[in-house]
């Protein structure tokens, strides 16, 4: 027999670490290829990895809970020779320059050396780094570890001082983790604003024994808590509302979505009409698809939509539909149906969670009239649709003043605004009431 590496794959692009979450074999125990031998979680998603051969488990590496580099060995399996000679593309680190970048190779073995150049970072206005090209430092600081470092705003010292857990001192994102976790304020070697230290003291909880419970957050809902108060300290949140009459779209609705599933197969639902419009008023307002890296602002040229979606455990994540201003409806509403389909079975691949330049959320499928989104950071704008309703409303006919009975809906734009003003945030979004208000009854499809 022969032996079989099996290798953390490469989960999406810039994730260089994955957590292990729980093994499904155990050593010894028989496994056939393609068959899941066990779970990992990324910052991003849980997936399933699975055999490459048919085989005995002889050694497992690596134990639930460990943080795991992608391409690193974590089991070995003695094949039956009914192996599969393709192995699951992995991700070599490369030399960084100012944006980064890291290549896929998709070879039996890869070698990286231990010697290839280190990224020397330094620390300019408000915590921002800049990468000046590839130099030896301390220690090798992982895209991962710079991308975390970056977003706490920690100093070039702060990260030289975390004690690595990795190869040869190496800092590893659990290292950082628990260094942000257990950190000390105020930071000497990074310059503060003076602010009145809080004399506040949060009122106790009442616990009833007996009565109430404790239910202990999963890993998700502590990294959405963690993500929602990230944004409100980062972004100063600014709300603006408009309603919209949305007739003209729910009847054509109404009349073609039977004709739509025969035809293509897909739901016509009012998302992809959402997304369709949300594309062309950010192509009319580019500045609010963008990005605040310290002092500098990051126009982004591909417009990624992402959509806030509700997951049966009743956690939210938010699948993305990239460069949606390039779709046509029938391809909106195939990809939106996808993601959606993928949410409620917890199959969503890293790829199609990450990399989004606008968010909206439907908070009008709960039933609530308008909400306040948070910020879907590093994006500056977030749109929430509220719930159509009909009602009577007084409109303008060739007979003059009219009520007539027309479904309503409330839009309403959170924006940052620290790069996004009342004028920018307004105009984007009348556009989209425009656009969705001139929708077309007699469209095809």
């Amino acid at each position: 027999m022969s032996i079989v590496e099996l290798k953390m794959p490469k989960m999406g692009e810039s994730i260089s670490e994955a957590t292990i979450l729980n093994w499904l074999k155990k050593v010894g125990d028989p496994v056939e290829e393609d068959e899941t031998i066990l779970e990992v979680a990324t910052d991003k998603v849980d997936s399933e990895v699975p055999s490459p051969c048919s085989g005995v488990l002889s050694e497992i590496r690596f134990e639930p809970n460990e943080v795991v580099e992608i391409g690193a060995v974590i089991a070995l399996i003695e094949a039956d020779g009914k192996q599969n000679l393709a192995s699951p593309p992995i991700q070599e680190e490369m030399p960084i320059g100012n944006k980064g970048f890291s290549t896929a190779k998709t070879s039996k073995e890869v070698t990286i050396s231990a010697s290839l150049p280190q990224v020397e970072m330094s620390v300019g206005q408000r915590g921002q780094y800049k990468l000046e090209g590839s130099s030896m430092n301390d220690g090798f600081l992982s895209p991962l570890v710079i991308s975390i470092a970056k977003k706490e705003n920690l100093s070039i010292e702060e990260v030289q001082s975390i004690e690595g857990t990795g190869e040869g001192g190496r800092i590893r994102k659990s290292d950082i983790m628990q260094y942000l976790k257990n950190r000390q304020y105020p930071l000497p070697s990074r310059p503060q604003a003076v602010t009145p230290k809080s004399t506040y003291n949060a009122p106790p909880i009442n616990f009833v024994e007996g009565k109430d419970r404790i239910v202990e957050m999963d890993r998700m809902r502590k990294m959405i808590a963690d993500h929602m108060v990230y944004s409100k300290h980062t972004s100063p949140h600014v709300t603006s509302y408009i309603e919209v009459d949305v007739t003209n779209i729910v009847n054509w609705r109404n009349e073609v979505k039977n004709e739509f599933l025969e035809k293509y197969g897909e739901k016509l639902t009012f998302t992809p009409i959402f997304v369709e419009a949300v594309a062309k008023a950010i192509a009319a307002y580019p500045m609010i698809n963008v990005s605040v890296d310290g002092d500098k602002i990051v126009v982004h040229d591909d417009i990624n939509v992402g959509m806030a979606t509700a997951l049966p455990s009743g956690n939210l994540i938010v699948p993305v539909v990239r460069n949606a201003d390039e779709k046509n409806l029938l391809g909106l509403a195939k990809k939106v149906n996808h993601l959606a389909n993928n949410a409620r079975n917890n199959a969503l691949k890293p790829d199609e969670i990450g990399g989004s330049t606008f968010t909206i959320s439907n908070v009008g499928t709960f039933g609530s009239l308008m909400g306040t989104p948070i910020i879907n950071q590093p994006e500056v704008a977030i749109l929430a649709l509220g719930i159509i309703k009909k009602r009577p409303e007084v409109i303008t006919t060739e007979n003059g003043d009219e009520i007539a009975i027309r479904s309503m809906m409330y839009l309403s734009l959170s924006f940052d605004h620290r790069v996004v003003d009342g004028f920018l945030g307004g105009s984007f979004l009348r556009n989209v009431g425009d656009e969705l208000e001139a929708f077309d009854s007699n469209r095809k499809i």
